[in-house]
């Protein structure tokens, strides 16, 4: 194979860089000459970019487009929802340009911080951290009752991909009655599958519903009042997908009536949400700032990633995480 030309615009260490330009050797790592505040910041695309077979990173819909090289785009997120559209898809398939994303490197964090939210509602640890009682006061006794089991409660998973699976795998312990949502069965999925046109009974069924769709025009406020209205009588609602998939004014009139029980959100929109948003003033509603997908030395363990699939593309086998 001839020497492929590598740009990405991840900001990160040199360090990091360096492992990496010495990782693809003897290909070229092209780096562009400057950056945005992150890797969504709408810059001109450096014109190194043009140059490059291979872009690890988050490049401008009209740079791909435009390139007369480009033979593999890494989108360095898990979610892809720029590229997510009918004209892009179409593009890169007549191209022949695989896309993938790295799911891999965050999957592990997101499902267990939505493990974690599950764990932190059943045990009632928010009440529990604020509270000081004597053992046998009336408080501590309601503290108590309030606590519950993961085992035996029914969850559906809205959105099935890797977090999903992960997420089942944690969970298999507790013996839960697991069922997901996902547009089209595939026959080799983990849990019973419900498709959008049956999933109203699923929700109505389901302990905990955990909310993972992407961002896209057929998710926009996909839960809304009326699938709120559908769900459990005290159901909990988790949220590490996308806060455009939410009607957040829906779900907190689903809140202040008791349809749900509470709500845990790693993703809101806006991010942040404005001070006096209703979701901050309700007691059953906990929202921490988009960092589900977040673990240690993450750009290591990103780099990684494509380094791995690098290897896997110089050796024509099948890429991981092809959305594309």
């Amino acid at each position: 194979m001839s020497t492929l030309k590598v740009f990405t615009d991840l900001q990160t260490s040199p360090e990091l860089i360096d492992w990496l330009r010495e990782s693809i050797a003897p290909h070229e790592l092209l780096l562009p000459g400057k950056t945005g505040a992150s890797v969504l910041a709408d810059v001109p695309t450096d014109p190194l970019m043009q140059e490059a077979d291979i872009v690890l990173g988050q490049p401008r819909v009209d740079a791909v487009l435009s390139s007369q090289n480009l033979k593999w785009l890494q989108v360095s997120t898990a979610g892809f929802t720029r590229y997510d559209t009918q004209d892009f898809r179409a593009a890169v398939k007549d191209r022949g340009i695989p896309v993938t994303n790295s799911s891999h490197v965050y999957d592990d964090a997101c499902a267990e911080h939505v493990f974690a939210f599950m764990l932190a509602n059943a045990r009632q640890l928010p009440r529990g951290l604020k509270t000081r009682c004597a053992n046998g006061a009336p408080e501590w006794l309601e503290l108590r009752r309030d606590s519950r089991l993961l085992q035996g409660q029914s969850l559906l998973i809205v959105g099935y991909g890797a977090i999903a699976e992960r997420l089942i795998e944690l969970l298999a312990p507790f013996r839960m009655k697991i069922t997901a949502m996902r547009r089209t069965r595939r026959g080799d999925e983990k849990v019973p599958i419900v498709t959008p046109d049956e999933v109203s009974a699923a929700l109505g069924e389901a302990d905990h519903v955990i909310n993972i769709l992407p961002d896209n025009a057929e998710s926009l406020r996909w839960f809304n009042a009326e699938r709120f209205a559908q769900m459990k009588q005290g159901a909990i609602f988790h949220n590490i997908g996308r806060g455009t998939t939410v009607n957040q004014e829906a779900l907190a009139e689903a809140l202040q009536s008791g349809r749900l029980g509470a709500a845990w959100l790693d993703v809101t929109d806006p991010e942040p949400l404005p001070d006096d948003h209703v979701l901050w003033t309700l007691e059953n509603c906990y929202i921490t700032p988009h960092t589900a997908g977040g673990q240690f030395d993450e750009a290591r363990v990103l780099i990684r990633h494509f380094i791995e699939n690098f290897a896997r593309y110089q050796a024509g086998e099948k890429l991981v995480n092809q959305v594309m």
